[in-house]
Order: structure tokens, then sequence, then C-alpha cells
């Protein structure tokens, strides 16, 4: 009777569409949506690996450069992403610039 239970409440909760987080994976994330301009410098983006460029943009911390993703800056636009990934990618941005 117990395993019957456990099975019908884990079958219940795949039914009901609830999806288990999942880390999203920063270099990933840069690579599909930022790497495009911030590799080449496009339209003045601040390259990955320039360090004095990145040290001036998160002086306010990653919370202020994540905030910034998600409106747009500059000629950036606003960014329709998840916040955890706009976060997962400006992790991986900081730390390889640094």
């Amino acid at each position: 009777m117990k395993h019957g239970m456990m099975f019908v409440g884990a079958f219940a909760l795949l039914m009901s569409g609830a999806q288990l987080s999942v880390a999203a994976d920063g270099k990933e994330v840069y690579d599909k949506k930022c790497g495009g301009c911030h590799n080449k410098g496009m339209m003045g983006a601040p390259k990955l690996g320039d360090k004095d460029k990145w040290a001036a943009l998160t002086k306010g911390g990653q919370a202020a450069l994540d905030e910034s993703v998600a409106k747009g800056k500059g000629k950036m636009p606003k960014q329709d992403l998840p916040a955890d990934d706009i976060k997962a990618a400006n992790a991986y941005l900081i730390k390889a610039s640094q």
C-alpha cells in the first residue's frame, strides 16, 4: 500500500506539469545569446576577457549588471531570458574577464 501511494504521488506530480529546476550553464547561455556581439566587440560591446572594461561595468555588483542585461543598455536591447540564465551568463562573463 505504501509503495502504491508513492507511485500515485509521483505520477500526480509528473502529470501536473511541475518541472524540476536545473541550474543554467553560464558558458552555454553566453555562447548562444551573448557571444555573437561580445566575442567580437560588435557595436561597442565590451569583449569577453577585457579586464578594464568589465571591471568598470561590474563596479556596482553582479545584480546591477543582471538588471542592465534584462532591461537593455546602450545599443544592447533587453534580453528576454530567464533571470537564472542572465545570472549564469554574467557570472561566466565576469569570471572570464578577471
